[in-house]
């Protein structure tokens, strides 16, 4: 069990904060103990399913390998079976990696222990063998394979796929042991409940769970400090600022189901953040479909909210913002040049505009813009939204923010990881609407920022661009991004993208 030790650590500090520490208002009201723990875990962990699931394509690519080099050292190049021999290893090398993943070899338990699981290892590669001789001997092609290959390939594919095994368990117990391979959770809710639910989480077995705090509304008497040799961190408000410090992958809500209002009440401010949001049900009497369940270990949760976007999506998603992104900036250099040209000719000043606009998780980034406004005119803010016939946007402005090339130099935002080609578009750190930030106008606006933001989305080509000059205007777009982030695919990406160039050419909201 992977923990933070913090009876010796925090159990001190703790007692004093909640005796003598006030928070202030500019650190989000956590205690300086509670942002020690945040920074602490500042940095990004490597998930469980990447890692397992890297560990199929090696292992692949390894079984490809053997049969392959065992076969043109032993039996050369036999132009008449070069096909037969290549089906053969692709088929074997795929339907072992399928059959391990049936009987959950490339779950954590099974990766931290190969030994205890060596049996159906074995099971799984002799078989794979047998499907493989079954289909040679069914389609009367066994008498043309050399016996020494197959056996030599299984003899020294089993040897292989047992070494590389304890060689992945040994990193693992590493990465383990320094943080850099686990599920971080935080705890909701305090008292008995968490405390049992703590107790059932640490007794499971090759489990990736580190515990780093408490969160709790209630007082000292009723939750107290330190539950399970964990300390109590803050409150439920001030939770939602500690994960936007610390890389959280999860919260668990340790409050009985029957307590409906509490429970509601809490979902209410933790759904804005981009976390796996669970419920524990170990406590409970009342049993749903195992679909219903994710589990740790033995110990069920219900699922409440799962983070979007998330493992080999956001791997997909970030390889479409690459090539995308740098065949945009290939495509659209000429315009890119003139438009630096005519800038520079148009006014005194820079080329680009930089602001600083919410990205992911709330995370403050510098977004890149054609400069569309006079220098002494900009407004880096954005408290005051440009209109129409605007005195402080220049000539080259006009067209340039009409027809958008304002925003092409985000391609390069899109390259270096800021922003993401399609999604919420980011708006400055300071939009008002009215004198109101957005945040005041639409409840749970920041779930927005549960993604990254995007060079154009689904409420731009939905026609939600331009002005936000009414609440109205403000509500419809978050909730064209809600949309988007909870219907997510590559297909709607590429829809959204190759529809924007279409969509732009209605220019009444640009200007």
């Amino acid at each position: 069990m992977n923990t933070i030790d913090p009876a010796t650590r925090f159990e001190t500090d703790s007692k004093r904060h909640h005796d003598n520490d006030e928070p202030t208002a500019d650190d989000g009201g956590l205690s300086p103990d509670a942002r020690q723990v945040a920074r602490h875990y500042r940095r990004d962990t490597l998930s469980p399913i990447m890692v397992s699931g890297v560990l199929r394509i090696l292992e692949c690519a390894l079984f490809l390998l053997l049969g392959g080099a065992i076969q043109a050292v032993y039996v050369g190049y036999i132009p008449e079976m070069a096909w037969e021999y290549a089906i053969a290893i692709c088929a074997g090398s795929l339907i072992a990696v399928v059959l391990l993943e049936m009987i959950d070899a490339y779950q954590m338990p099974a990766l931290h222990n190969p030994l205890g699981h060596a049996g159906r290892i074995i099971l799984v590669w002799t078989a794979t063998f047998a499907l493989l001789a079954l289909a040679g001997v069914l389609s009367k092609t066994a008498q043309e394979f050399s016996r020494v290959w197959f056996a030599g390939w299984y003899l020294c594919g089993l040897a292989s796929l047992f070494a590389i095994r304890l060689v992945v368990s040994g990193v693992l117990r590493r990465w383990t042991r320094n943080g850099r391979m686990e599920r971080r959770a935080v705890i909701v809710g305090g008292g008995t409940a968490a405390e049992t639910l703590i107790r059932s989480i640490e007794q499971q077995p090759f489990n990736d769970i580190r515990i780093c705090g408490i969160f709790d509304d209630r007082d000292n008497r009723r939750s107290p400090p330190i539950v399970a040799g964990y300390p109590k961190l803050g409150t439920i408000a001030q939770l939602v600022t500690f994960a936007r410090i610390a890389r959280i992958d999860m919260l668990i809500v340790s409050l009985p189901i029957t307590a409906e209002a509490r429970v509601l009440t809490m979902l209410k401010k933790l759904w804005v953040l981009p976390i796996d949001i669970r419920l524990s049900a170990h406590s409970s009497e009342l049993r749903f479909r195992p679909r219903a369940y994710s589990f740790i270990g033995a110990v069920p949760l219900l699922d409440i909210f799962d983070r979007p976007i998330n493992n080999w999506d956001r791997v997909a998603k970030r390889a479409f913002d690459i090539a995308f992104s740098l065949l945009g900036i290939v495509v659209f250099s000429p315009v890119m040049l003139a438009t630096a040209i005519a800038i520079k000719l148009d006014s005194k000043g820079p080329i680009l505009f930089r602001q600083k606009r919410h990205g992911f998780n709330n995370e403050v980034i510098e977004v890149f813009k054609f400069r569309s406004m006079y220098v002494d005119e900009c407004d880096p803010s954005a408290k005051q939204s440009v209109t129409r016939n605007d005195p402080r946007v220049t000539r080259v402005g006009r067209f340039i923010r009409k027809t958008s090339i304002d925003e092409l130099p985000q391609f390069f935002n899109a390259l270096f990881g800021g922003l993401s080609l399609v999604g919420p578009r980011p708006h400055a750190v300071a939009a008002q609407s009215h004198n109101r930030l957005y945040t005041e106008v639409v409840d749970g606006y920041f779930a927005r920022h549960r993604v990254k933001p995007g060079v154009t989305g689904w409420a731009q080509i939905n026609g939600w661009r331009g002005e936000l000059d009414t609440d109205e205007k403000i509500r419809k777009r978050t909730a064209y991004d809600l949309d988007y982030i909870e219907n997510w695919s590559l297909w709607l990406d590429l829809k959204i993208l190759f529809l924007t160039p279409i969509r732009l050419a209605n220019t009444d909201n640009a200007y």
